[in-house]
């Protein structure tokens, strides 16, 4: 995808308030606002437009959706908020100019709430997927690309409900690669029978499928700041099955640190960028990258 501007708005003036988001060139139009300043969201002239809205919470330390369409929902939220009482914030989705209709939305719904569950990142509160409506191929066409600037937008101002961490298998070139190209790390602890691998990709620490990692989280429980609810949210989603005395990685999977990655293939905190090592030497993860740059 070509490199794209997002232009974000605070309109409070604060990091956690209403803000608006909008990429140059593309029609949508993103409102989002916490509930303690709906009222002031509501009165806003795209509230009333045709277009899909997302309830958000984190609801007993879990997060929790929903995810509707209308076509003026500033209505149809104003209802979730005598109904709904756990959702915390608000995201409106909407077009700057007012131009969808009732099936472009009923579209978009049944999409996204597809996208949402896929990656799994939140309990729906939405029952079965709505049927898709008939739109023709041009019209699905729009509207895929509308999605694509919403799954694009959305992760930027903090709404991860659609962010997938699972990536597809690519094929690791055996021929020996640039210093700035990936090399092929490696995790290995011979007493817990781990080995792990992972590669760079598009700037993610990406653990391979068929790395193995420890049965069950043997480090800190107590700490918030370690990693055993990732520990667990991978088991919970399959992501990492159990497969005779350890627990094996069902797909590929991106993590946000090489720590992070080595925290749940150990099951307790790791200094990730000298636990991983370049595959057949003995560099670390940390010399590695200082050796890459001095280029």
């Amino acid at each position: 995808m070509a490199s794209q501007s997002l232009e974000l708005f605070f309109i409070d003036g604060k990091a956690d308030g209403m803000l608006t988001a909008e990429v140059f060139g593309w029609t949508g139009h993103i409102l989002v606002t916490p509930r303690t300043r709906l009222n002031d969201a509501l009165r806003r002239e795209q509230s009333a437009f045709t277009g899909i809205y997302i309830l958000l919470s984190d609801q007993d330390d879990k997060p929790t959706a929903y995810i509707g369409e209308g076509e003026n929902i500033a209505n149809r939220i104003k209802s979730h908020d005598t109904r709904k009482d756990w959702w915390t914030r608000a995201v409106l989705i909407t077009s700057a100019a007012n131009n969808l209709h009732k099936a472009h939305v009923q579209y978009l719904e049944s999409r996204l709430i597809s996208e949402a569950r896929l990656a799994g990142n939140a309990e729906l509160e939405n029952g079965n997927n709505p049927s898709q409506p008939s739109l023709s191929e041009a019209a699905k066409a729009n509207m895929e690309t509308f999605i694509d600037q919403i799954l694009l937008v959305l992760p930027a101002i903090r709404v991860d409900l659609f962010t997938t961490k699972t990536r597809a298998p690519k094929e690791i070139e055996t021929k020996k690669v640039a210093i700035t190209d990936s090399p092929i790390f490696e995790l290995i602890h011979k007493k817990a029978g781990i080995k792990a691998t992972a590669t760079i990709e598009d700037g993610e620490f990406v653990v391979q499928k068929g790395s193995q990692c420890r049965m069950e989280w043997i480090g800190d429980t107590v700490n918030p700041h370690t990693y055993i609810k990732l520990f667990k949210k991978l088991v919970d989603s399959g992501v990492i099955e159990a497969q005779g005395d350890c627990r094996v990685f069902t797909q590929n999977y991106a993590f946000s640190s090489t720590s992070a990655a080595g925290a749940v293939c150990n099951g307790t905190q790791t200094q990730g960028p000298v636990a991983w090592k370049v595959k057949g030497t003995g560099q670390t993860y940390k010399e590695w990258e200082a050796q890459t740059l001095k280029i």
